[in-house]
């Protein structure tokens, strides 16, 4: 199920578990401490820029909010674009009312976001999150906890065949609304993830 690519999908389950930090740079480190991806950010006086590289340097995505939304709606690009023909997929609340408990994902060839290509549900505190397929919740394919002293860390478990790099960016985003909400103003996110 590659949503950024193939190359992430892997034919076992993978887990991830993400350290938070408080600088403006994150890195995505697998079980033998090889460096996968890197996501930096940089805040704006209006918003804030997320880009995902890889262990080489070279962009994968770059996701921001978008200001005019009334849903929420973050958008995901190719690169470090954020020209409308390098969208990948966007995800905006299914409420009106921002209740930041749910989420729905349409893939950028999904023009009319009929029906959601993949939801994502997370509890009251945000502690955990589930990510599912399709437009129901019935088939889930990566699931979030927080863990640790205070939820210092993260463990995310990614279904096999999953694209995992999706699967970060969704958890980077649901991090970034969630410190939002809490602070009050926008924030640049700071995380280390371990495959």
């Amino acid at each position: 199920m590659a949503v950024i690519g193939s190359q992430f999908c892997v034919e076992i389950p993978v887990t991830l578990t993400i350290h938070p930090k408080t600088f403006s740079s994150d890195e995505v480190i697998d079980i033998n401490g090889n460096i996968l991806f890197k996501l930096k950010s940089k805040s704006f006086s209006r918003h804030s820029q997320h880009t995902l590289f890889d262990a080489n340097g070279n962009p994968i995505v770059t996701f921001n909010k978008k200001l005019s939304s009334s849903r929420g709606r973050w958008r995901v690009f190719r690169g470090e674009s954020n020209e409308d023909r390098d969208l990948i997929f966007t995800t905006l609340d299914p409420s009106f009312f921002l209740t930041n408990r749910k989420r729905d994902v349409y893939l950028a060839s999904n023009v009319t976001e009929q029906s959601s290509d993949f939801k994502i549900k997370c509890n009251w505190s945000h502690s955990s999150c589930v990510i599912y397929a399709g437009n129901s919740y019935n088939n889930i394919i990566a699931q979030m906890e927080k863990k640790g002293f205070f939820g210092t860390k993260y463990e995310v478990t990614v279904n096999p065949n999953v694209d995992y790099a999706f699967i970060i960016t969704l958890v980077f985003i649901i991090e970034e609304i969630n410190k939002q909400k809490s602070s009050g103003h926008r924030s640049a996110g700071a995380a280390s993830i371990s495959v």
